[in-house]
């Protein structure tokens, strides 16, 4: 691992012009690429402080051998540059947008003397023009299949169309009317490429003037009592508005734009960009891709989000314009539209959409949407977005030889005597010191088990601050373990007597129910499973969210109640480092391992649970504080009314008639609670 100290310029010898910079390895192989408003800023960035560095840019910069720059006149050439490099070079340390598969597209053979339709992958060929891309294959062909009756164009290959020209005989699509069987000469070559460019006239948007020229023919029909064609047309404007409600109207101004949205965690980021064409959504695609460079290395309210949208518009528009490029018939507008929604504009989106325009050929506009059908069509596609991610990691963590794989992982990485087949992670929430709570989760085998997790109400936590978390954390876990060493011994003590005495108790509520105080269970073993219930045995591995400070105060608890077989760990989030109790020096796992991912997984399901019951938590606060102003209105009546309509929310839409129906609340009362409610 080099350092970098070892080929850091030398003070003031980096311009402070815009430029493109390259990172080279031993190697002399390039292994990131990245641009600058002021190269001297960024690049003494890099040498600053390695440790605070995101792990892969730390990784990055102590690969590297060499960094050298190329300074350039304004940030669009900056941009172009860096898009250029990157195609050429292929960095490993850069985001790469690219698909696991290519995307299935319409492709229509103009350039044969009988057009062809078929659903193709692959390179864009000359003379060929293609529609899409679509999110799966079957979607083209089922919109494929109802158009063949209204356009019937030819779908068969170069040898079945020459076979069935030879025996002078139509296929199955000839005799049903889906195929105008150009192969036995039923039209002429001329007839059919009217077909196909009605067909691709449809596609491309100009799609009301056909539906009205069909209905206009269909009337026509009707009054010439042509009921047999009247009919036939009418089937085919069905077809044609089935067609259409696959590719649902969104934006009723006939919008040309590109809508994309983004979800991540600290280590990937999951993207989907929406198509819309003539006001309708005319494909979809999306990545799930690591985190890097200068993105990764820039918290998100300091611009990480920013930076990402930057990246993805610099290399998906650089790539679709060079397919373009090469594509007759294809236009680079026909892949930058007028308008691209983000969740953020770029820092420099003025170079951005400059450089935007000179690919397009006219004015583009990067914007975020504020109201209406674009701002709905934007949550819809980050909607997709974050189940795109969270599809990604069920996918992960429901493989068994993943899970497996990062359990071994952990033993070996903080060498442990077996595999930590029972995790329990604790994380605190609060707001400047105000309703301070924890959770505490629990992974066997690599899964939550929800049915074993636990709310904490802080006791002694009195005001906000990192020493805090760090008695809240000694808090949460003296009262897991005390109860843990509690049922250890109820058991040992029944065992010397020879019976289990089980008492009474009430059942376990669901984890969403639970209450704030963990829930008593029996000790010992079932009767009804025969297996440890809940909390009477303790977990292999236990992890607490924070770095030393943190898990200092968990192993002083544990060495307390004398509790050793427990091994106590702590994540920090800043740079995912795993904290050992008394080692001066975090472990560092390799930020591709299945168990950091696991550890990541786990910490961030405690951090959910504990903002969820956080939540809760202050609503309630706030709802016996809004009512606190209604005079007369005493904490039993306030419980009654929060009880009886189950939320603040419901109780502010409920009338003086439904809230007087509660037992004790008089009119005037009502009324005044509706006031306070309402003057929030």
């Amino acid at each position: 691992m080099a350092d970098p100290a070892t080929y850091r310029p030398q003070p003031g010898s980096i311009p402070l012009e815009p430029g493109v910079y390259k990172f080279r390895d031993s190697y002399g192989q390039v292994i990131y690429v990245g641009k600058a408003k002021s190269l001297r800023n960024r690049l003494n960035s890099y040498f600053a402080d390695v440790a605070a560095l995101h792990p892969r840019t730390r990784q990055m910069v102590t690969t590297a051998a060499s960094v050298e720059w190329t300074v350039v006149s304004t940030e669009v050439e900056a941009l172009q540059l860096e898009y250029n490099w990157i195609k050429e070079f292929d960095p490993r340390f850069n985001v790469r947008y690219r698909d696991d598969k290519s995307y299935p597209v319409l492709a229509v053979t103009l350039n044969e003397e009988y057009p062809r339709l078929f659903v193709y992958r692959g390179a864009r060929k000359k003379g060929v023009r293609y529609f899409g891309p679509y999110a799966h294959a079957w979607a083209i062909r089922e919109t494929l299949d109802l158009l063949l009756r209204v356009f019937p164009a030819r779908t068969c290959s170069a040898g079945v169309f020459k076979r069935h020209g030879q025996i002078g005989r139509p296929c199955l699509l000839g005799y049903i009317d889906k195929c105008s069987a150009p192969c036995v000469d039923r039209v002429s070559a001329d007839e059919h490429r009217r077909i196909v460019d009605d067909f691709c006239d449809f596609l491309a948007g100009r799609t009301d003037r056909m539906v009205k020229e069909l209905e206009r023919r269909m009337h026509t029909a009707s009054g010439d009592l042509d009921f047999e064609t009247a009919a036939r047309l009418r089937d085919d404007v069905q077809a044609l508005r089935r067609a259409l409600e696959k590719q649902a109207v969104v934006l009723g101004d006939g919008t040309d734009a590109d809508v994309i949205a983004f979800a991540g965690d600290d280590l990937e980021v999951a993207v989907q960009i929406f198509h819309v064409r003539a006001g309708r959504v005319r494909g979809q695609r999306g990545w799930v891709v690591d985190k890097s460079g200068d993105a990764a290395d820039t918290p998100e309210q300091d611009g990480e989000l920013a930076a990402l949208v930057e990246q993805f518009l610099t290399q998906f528009y650089g790539e679709q314009a060079a397919i373009a490029a090469q594509t007759a018939g294809d236009r680079p507008a026909a892949v930058v539209p007028r308008e691209v929604l983000v969740p953020e504009v770029p820092a420099d989106v003025d170079e951005v959409q400059r450089w935007l325009s000179q690919l397009r050929g006219s004015a583009v506009r990067v914007r975020v949407p504020q109201r209406g059908d674009k701002k709905a069509l934007a949550e819809t596609v980050a909607r997709n977005a974050t189940e795109a991610l969270a599809q990604h990691k069920l996918r992960r963590a429901g493989d068994l030889t993943s899970r497996s794989v990062a359990l071994q992982d952990i033993q070996d990485a903080l060498d442990l005597d077996t595999a930590p087949l029972r995790i329990e992670c604790v994380d605190i929430s609060h707001v400047q010191g105000t309703d301070v709570v924890a959770s505490l989760v629990v992974f066997e085998d690599g899964l939550p088990k929800k049915s074993d997790y636990r709310h904490y109400a802080i006791r002694e936590a009195a005001g906000g601050g990192r020493s805090d978390d760090v008695a809240s954390i000694a808090e949460v876990t003296r009262r897991r373990f005390l109860r843990l060493r509690r049922e250890r011994d109820a058991t040992e003590q029944a065992d010397l007597a020879g019976t289990v005495e089980v008492p009474e108790f009430e059942a376990t509520p669901g984890a969403e129910d639970l209450a704030e105080e963990e829930i008593t269970t029996r000790p010992g073993i079932d009767p009804k499973t025969g297996r440890p219930r809940k909390f009477a045995y303790p977990p292999n591995l236990y992890v607490v969210d924070g770095g030393a400070p943190q898990v200092a105060a968990a192993a002083e608890v544990l060495d307390e109640l004398g509790i050793t077989d427990v091994a106590v760990v702590g994540l920090a989030k800043r740079l995912e480092e795993v904290w050992v109790p008394g080692e001066p020096d975090p472990v560092i796992l390799p930020r591709t391992s299945e168990a950091l991912y696991l550890l990541q997984r786990v910490r961030d399901e405690a951090h959910r649970f504990a903002i969820s019951f956080h939540r809760s938590k202050r609503s309630r606060r706030m709802t016996a504080s809004a009512l606190d102003s209604v005079r007369g209105l005493g904490a039993t009546r306030r419980t009654a009314l929060v009880t009886h309509f189950g939320s603040v929310a419901r109780l502010k839409e409920a009338t003086v008639e439904e809230i007087i129906e509660v037992p004790g609340i008089g009119r005037a009362t009502a009324e005044a609670v509706l006031a306070a409610l309402h003057d929030r």
